[in-house]
């Protein structure tokens, strides 16, 4: 597919075309025309009187005036300068969604700049062309400015770059690709420049992940239910009516799909000793529901973006030209930091429904930590070790990174939002998150093997069966971390919900 750049109407869900599949983007003619006259206003505006990022400096400064013929040196100055970088290169799907996001903005014809910057950034996404922008740097101040000016380098052939996994010189890139390096005028530093583009984009691939991974969370929290031969009762509908929070509607839902005809379930339907289940089973639908609410939330907050001008000043179509605080990362920031305290703790549920299953005490009859010869053989033990150290790293990030503020740029800049680092650790969170539910997914599936000769329920029987396929069924002790990557990485992609959903879970997502 290729994504049509018009400026209004960008989605999610084009955010991650462009970032992780690589999908070519096109700029429309409305896009075209749209920036073209706002490009007029700031023309006509440069021989008038002093306005900001115009014909003046910028932060701090103001209130300097610039010669009309030091105007595109001002503009290229910003960008080298600010290209301030330090760290690891932050990973080349947030770089395309931050390129592909800024040119959203400009095509918004808010910001001033010529068209052929704008194109000049789809061209380095249709070349497969990733600036290499460094870890930190964005305080979330005038939006990430620090990251959106290692991206504008590129553009100057400037800088470093990534094509085909490989570090070269922008200007090598560019050259190979047949594309020349552009000239900025006035205003295109603060267009290339200004902006929350790195931190929306690292949210909208946070959204898509937190979807998938809730819907497998419920799913892989199914299969514990059988493991530990708990009940489906609680998660029945008329008992999650009578507290009618949305996300957990859908995730007893979810569950019950999953355990529906389980002969596992029915086997210990009557007679069973146990009045009630540990609050990790019962209150499963309660934590990951309230992680789904919020991120219903998240993503409203990422699509109002999506539809929002970021930049500073704005040129607006009756001819003025007006500063304003946009670029301020707070709405962002905060989202973040919301989400990553949801999804840690569905981590941190995860957790200790996985812990049940390895204690011989609270698993209703497993061997202890389901290894193969007691004494012998440490079974899964470790990888519960590894699961809890995440979930305790998880209880850091989750603090959050938008209450922090630090004055910079001779204090024009007074307060600033940290969305930047709310994002990076929300990204990690996630990761930590699909990581934790992957040991539950290997602890959980040996557990309903060891249940044999009772069955599974078809959807959760599904799962064991897909993981079979890369991981084996109990047996003496062997290497556990490929064991631990193969869950993770089936985590990463939809097969576990495709293949339950063949086996008949209606499952809701």
């Amino acid at each position: 597919m290729t994504v049509a750049l018009n400026g209004p109407g960008v989605t999610i869900a084009d955010v991650e075309a462009v970032a992780r599949h690589k999908e070519p983007v096109d700029l429309t003619p409305e896009a075209i025309d749209r920036m073209a006259a706002a490009r007029a206003i700031v023309e006509d505006l440069a021989v008038g009187d002093p306005k900001y990022g115009i014909s003046t400096g910028f932060g701090a400064l103001a209130t300097v005036s610039i010669p009309a013929d030091r105007r595109s040196a001002l503009q290229v100055a910003l960008v080298r300068s600010h290209a301030a970088g330090m760290g690891d290169p932050v990973e080349d799907e947030v770089v395309r969604a931050m390129v592909f996001l800024r040119a959203r903005t400009l095509a918004l014809g808010a910001s001033g700049a010529r068209p052929l910057v704008a194109q000049a950034m789809v061209d380095l996404i249709n070349a497969g062309i990733t600036p290499i922008v460094p870890e930190y740097g964005s305080l979330g101040a005038s939006g990430d400015l620090a990251p959106l000016a290692h991206g504008a380098l590129a553009l100057l052939g400037e800088g470093h770059v990534v094509v085909d996994g490989e570090r070269t010189s922008a200007a090598d890139a560019l050259a190979a690709a047949n594309l020349e390096p552009i000239t900025l005028a006035e205003k295109e530093g603060l267009a290339v420049t200004n902006g929350t583009d790195a931190i929306l984009g690292m949210l909208c691939l946070a959204v898509v992940d937190a979807e998938r991974l809730l819907t497998q969370a419920d799913m892989i929290a199914a299969m514990t239910v059988e493991g530990l031969m708990a009940t489906a009762a609680p998660f029945a509908a008329d008992l999650q009516a009578l507290r009618p929070h949305p996300g957990q509607a859908v995730s007893a839902a979810n569950l019950r799909a999953m355990l529906a005809g389980s002969p596992i379930g029915s086997s210990h339907a009557t007679d069973d000793p146990r009045i009630q289940d540990a609050y990790s089973i019962r209150c499963t639908p309660s934590v990951n529901g309230a992680a789904r609410d919020t991120l219903t939330h998240v993503r409203h907050v990422a699509e109002r973006e999506l539809a929002s001008a970021i930049d500073n000043p704005m040129v607006l179509p009756d001819g003025r030209v007006e500063s304003c605080g946009n670029f301020h990362g707070a709405p962002l920031g905060f989202a973040a930091d919301f989400l990553a305290i949801a999804i840690a703790e569905v981590g941190a549920i995860a957790e200790r429904r996985m812990d049940r299953l390895l204690d011989h005490v609270r698993s209703h009859g497993l061997p202890p930590f389901l290894a193969n010869e007691v004494g012998v053989d440490s079974g899964l033990m470790i990888g519960h070790y590894t699961a809890a150290a995440m979930a305790s790293e998880n209880k850091r990030l989750a603090a959050p990174a938008s209450v922090d503020s630090l004055p910079t740029s001779g204090m024009q800049e007074d307060h600033v939002s940290m969305a930047w680092h709310a994002a990076r650790k929300l990204r990690t969170v996630i990761d930590n998150v699909r990581r934790i539910v992957a040991v539950e997914y290997v602890v959980a599936a040996r557990a309903i093997d060891l249940r044999r000769p009772l069955l599974p329920a078809a959807a959760t029987g599904a799962l064991v069966d897909l993981l079979r396929a890369d991981v084996d069924g109990p047996g003496p002790d062997r290497y556990l971390a490929p064991d631990l990557r193969a869950s993770e990485e089936l985590l990463k992609t939809d097969r576990p919900i495709v293949v339950a959903t063949a086996a008949g879970a209606d499952l809701q997502t």
